[in-house]
């Protein structure tokens, strides 16, 4: 579904209000589900029964377009020939007439193509025409029409963007991949193939050069994944960047399968395995970068999903002084990983950053007099000085047998990289009272639960009283783009679903990104983490014994001076870092 960045949420609804398209207790259920629960307003408004017509008139009247409606609609082939393929298919527009010398161009989602019309208008500037203009249309007739008229040109799609990304890779210095032991990549352009044989596809020279092409743009995007998403009449291409997806590639599906073969062979997967859920490794050298490529494939209906994890190490800050801490916080996790013995636990759900936050923490802590071992499930980077040890479940190398033989080892410090069960639980808790400093994690969704899930896990409440010495929970938010970044005056209903008064930010400036090129239109570019640390001080220590719930060693903790997840995130949106929208979405569950 479209998202629609450019409407004011407020002024949607009672557009749509005055129009008798809801009633006041709708619109409000609607403001709720899209403020307080952190959907899109056009998810939260067909959810509420808001008619698709209204919506995209009360839409198209805020933005000043007009709607236009595509089904029934024959639009000549003249007409689709002045868009090229790789517009129509990247942007899913669709030319439906020509004003003077004015296109007027058919979209559903407004957000993506008003950055879009630009780079067109100068790509029909030599076809005689001035100016490019947007309307709005229902998405699924957009796409029916983007199918019907383009879907012959899907390759010629691809290759259009690809010559513009190979434009883009020669200009930078770092386009040359090499790397003893690693795969070179180079840039270069779609052939005909003979798809009869994936296999002798997947080693051709254009499936290669495809390939390269794919990773090195995702890299240079400073992606942290590519997912290949295969499906009945498509093949998808996208990079999550800032923790967000985006659509890349139009990749023909003929190539489907030899594109997965290719990163299959690669990272030395059984290419004829096709069944099974496979895991694999690609390392690159970009210039002097050393990149690990993660590889998991998955079987589906329509071929083989795979997703790579991009571990690029040198986009990755592992000082400490940089993470986001605030001074106090900062002062006091330094004091507590410079203790002797105890457990560190960071908390948070997957992609949360808890292992950059402990990376750099080690990173600390890391001197010639320190022996460090860390247990984990991948290494994901390698830090020199540190002995890192991967799980593998398959030959019973579990975290647990991995921690006992690591006590063997002499260590000072150790890591593990989850505690996924009693026993993991049990050997870390015994490794911390027999004088050894150790690092875990765990997915809870704020810092009090760690205690209450170690708990339920059977491990003994003294025993956690005794040894852990903190715990962080901790979230991604994106980071307002510097380049498009402007004050707002946000709304009562904002600041109270974030929990603070506008009476008491009077003076206050508050800050939004209207949307460029350097931030994709997204109004983001890059993230910060907020951080929520429980010191477990003697009221603390007295709730963990006697089982209280983690309500109770939440009240505790602030009465201590915690800092909730929501509290930071407050103070991010007060410094300009990050907006309202961004702190709700992530603090929602923790506040739950």
């Amino acid at each position: 579904m479209p998202t629609f960045h450019q409407v004011d949420p407020k002024a949607l609804l009672k557009l749509l209000y005055e129009w008798e398209e809801v009633g006041k207790d709708a619109a409000q259920q609607i403001w709720a589900a899209h403020k307080k629960q952190g959907k899109d307003i056009a998810e939260a408004c067909k959810a509420g029964g808001i008619r698709p017509e209204a919506f995209l008139a009360a839409v198209a009247k805020l933005l000043g377009l007009e709607v236009v409606v595509l089904q029934g609609m024959t639009l000549p082939k003249a007409l689709i020939e002045l868009v090229p393929p790789a517009f129509a298919t990247s942007y899913r527009i669709v030319p439906v007439r020509l004003d003077d010398k004015t296109l007027v161009i058919a979209t559903a989602d407004p957000d993506a193509v008003f950055g879009a019309l630009d780079d067109l208008k100068f790509e029909l500037r030599s076809k005689g025409i001035h100016n490019v203009r947007a309307a709005l249309a229902d998405h699924d007739q957009v796409e029916a029409a983007v199918e019907q008229y383009y879907a012959n040109d899907r390759q010629a799609a691809g290759q259009e963007l690809m010559q513009q990304a190979m434009s883009d890779m020669r200009e930078t210095a770092d386009a040359d991949v090499t790397g003893e032991g690693a795969f070179q990549i180079d840039i270069g352009l779609l052939e005909g193939l003979d798809q009869s044989n994936v296999g002798a596809m997947a080693e051709s020279a254009p499936v290669r050069k495809l390939l390269n092409l794919i990773m090195l743009t995702a890299v240079k995007a400073q992606a942290s994944d590519i997912h290949f998403e295969p499906f009945e009449n498509e093949f998808r291409v996208r990079n999550r960047i800032d923790g967000v997806l985006y659509e890349m590639l139009p990749v023909p599906v003929g190539l489907a399968a030899a594109l997965v073969a290719r990163i299959k062979v690669m990272s030395h997967l059984d290419i004829s395995e096709r069944r099974l859920p496979q895991d694999g490794k690609i390392p690159i050298k970009i210039g002097d970068r050393e990149v690990d490529l993660r590889v998991s494939t998955l079987p589906t209906m329509f071929g083989e999903s795979v997703v790579i994890r991009i571990l690029d190490r040198s986009v990755v800050n592992l000082d400490i002084d940089k993470l986001g801490f605030p001074d106090d916080s900062l002062a006091y996790f330094k004091d507590k990983i410079g203790e002797p013995n105890g457990v560190i636990i960071v908390t948070g759900p997957t992609g949360s950053g808890k292992t950059t936050t402990l990376y750099a923490a080690l990173s600390s802590v890391n001197t010639e007099d320190t022996k460090i071992i860390t247990t984990e499930d991948p290494v994901e980077y390698e830090i020199a000085g540190l002995v890192q040890v991967p799980v593998d479940d398959e030959i019973d190398k579990t975290f647990a047998n991995c921690l006992r033989s690591i006590l063997r080892q002499d260590p000072d410090i150790i890591l593990v990289g989850e505690v996924r069960d009693f026993e993991t639980a049990q050997i870390a808790i015994q490794a911390s009272l027999t004088g050894h400093l150790v690092f875990t994690t765990l997915h809870t969704n704020d810092a009090p639960t760690a205690i209450t899930r170690l708990v339920d896990m059977g491990v003994e409440p003294f025993l956690l009283a005794a040894t852990v010495e903190t715990i962080c929970a901790q979230r991604l938010v994106r980071t307002i783009c510097v380049k498009c970044k402007a004050p707002y005056e946000p709304t009562d209903e904002e600041l109270l679903t974030l929990g603070i008064k506008k009476r008491d930010f009077a003076n206050q400036r508050f800050y939004y990104g209207k949307g460029c090129d350097h931030c994709k239109r997204t109004g983001y570019k890059g993230r910060t983490a907020l951080f929520e640390m429980m010191d477990i001080n003697d009221n603390v220590r007295e709730l963990v014994i006697k089982k209280a719930s983690a309500n109770q060693i939440r009240n505790a903790a602030q009465k201590g001076g915690m800092r909730t997840l929501r509290d930071a995130g407050i103070q991010k949106v007060l410094a300009g870092l990050t907006s309202i929208e961004e702190v709700i979405r992530e603090t929602l569950a923790a506040e739950e």
